[in-house]
This record gives C-alpha cells, sequence and structure tokens, in this order.
C-alpha cells in the first residue's frame, strides 16, 4: 500500500522540480497550477508569507489532486502547524529551525530546510531533512555542490536561487536531486499578459533541459 511521502516522492521524481509561488492572489495560482498541471509538472509551494496562503494551499489539495501542494517559507512552528492543517504535504524553510525539522519527521512530512554553509547542510540532514534547500544558489553556484557531496555524499540537495533554464542542467549534472524555481520559473510577464498557454510551453521548455535526469 503507497503511502502519502510514497506518493509525494513518485510525483516529485516525474518532474523534479519545485515551483515556488509568492505573493499572487488566489485566482491567478489557480490558473498557474492549472497550466503546471497541464505541462505535467508536479510539485508546487506556497510561501507562508502570501496573504491566505493556508486557503490557498487547502483549495489547491482540493482542486489538483494530482499535484504536491506545499508551504515554504516556514520559519516557526506556528507556521508548520497551519501549513500543515490547510493539508501541506511537504515543507521547505530558508534556514534550519531544529523544532520545525523534528515537527515534520515526526509527522512524516517532507521537509526541505534551508542551508547555505558544509555545517548547515550537515546539521539539516542530521536533523532528518528529506532533502536540504541550498540557499540562495545563486550565490554558490554548481562547483559548490559538486566540492560539497564530496564529502557529504549522501546527502541530497535542492539547489534554490538562481536556478533559470539556461543553468538547470549543470545543477543536476553537479549531483543535486532536484530545484527549486521561483521567477525564473513563474514568469511574471507571461502571468501578467494572462498567458498561460505561453506559461505552460515555457514549463516544458524547462522540463526538456533535464529530460536525461528524470527517472521513468
Amino acid at each position: 500500500m503507497e503511502t502519502s511521502t510514497s506518493i509525494f516522492w513518485k510525483r516529485y521524481k516525474e518532474a523534479p522540480i519545485v515551483g515556488i509561488i509568492r505573493g499572487q492572489a488566489l485566482e491567478t495560482v489557480l490558473k498557474i497550477a492549472q497550466a503546471y498541471e497541464d505541462a505535467e509538472f508536479t510539485t508546487l509551494e506556497i510561501t507562508m508569507n502570501t496573504p491566505g496562503a493556508a486557503s490557498m494551499i487547502n483549495t489547491l489539495r482540493s482542486k489538483f489532486p494530482s499535484l504536491n501542494i506545499g508551504a515554504g517559507t516556514v520559519c516557526k512552528l506556528s507556521e508548520l502547524r497551519e501549513a500543515i492543517d490547510a493539508g501541506a504535504q511537504f515543507i521547505v524553510t530558508p534556514i534550519i529551525d531544529e523544532t520545525v525539522i523534528e515537527h515534520a519527521v515526526d509527522e512524516n512530512i517532507p521537509i526541505f530546510p534551508g542551508a547555505y554553509t558544509p555545517t548547515e547542510i550537515h546539521k539539516a540532514w542530521s536533523l532528518g531533512a528529506s532533502a536540504v534547500k541550498l540557499f540562495p544558489a545563486t550565490q554558490l553556484g554548481v562547483q559548490f555542490i559538486k566540492d560539497v557531496l564530496g564529502p557529504l555524499d549522501q546527502v541530497k540537495l535542492l539547489p534554490t536561487g538562481g536556478v533559470s533554464k539556461s543553468n538547470i542542467k549543470s545543477f543536476f549534472e553537479a549531483g543535486a536531486i532536484g530545484v527549486g524555481m521561483g521567477s525564473s520559473l513563474i514568469d511574471k510577464k507571461l502571468v501578467e499578459a494572462g498567458n498561460y498557454e505561453g506559461l505552460k510551453k515555457h514549463f516544458e521548455g524547462i522540463k526538456a533541459e533535464i529530460a536525461a535526469f528524470i527517472e521513468e
């Protein structure tokens, strides 16, 4: 029997990109999610500093049962509880908060804590992180990932920040198990223009870049 966690990972591996939505209205988020699903992407994060985030997560869970819907920018236990109560299927944090990580692990909810240095990465992993969100990846780059995965070869890294269509493949080549993408994925100009067919094609183009790294 498949568990909720195994279902999460099965979906995630079909398109190992976490799409990050921040500060959008529900009406817009629903249209983005439809384009996301149509492009066969699977994992979408709503940041908890988005107005109405919990309600948004709850709505997305009911309207898009084939997607992994999670909460990002979770920095404290109260936000974690709010996200889980809303139905979040995974949790992303920009920092290491031991209490948040431990509670998510105890409840068997995938959690990707943010870390920057090798020490932080190791700490997050040791606390039970499902993968460590390397943040901000813009400053660190691909070589850093290769260097860190030398001694810390058991750690799963999810670089976030600065990942784009032009460089996404290099992060996977360096050993990342996925990436987090915000504005470079949820293209602001296409969204503002209401061009959701264009957004779907944009998603498909990014996914095509990492086709060789997607598990069938």
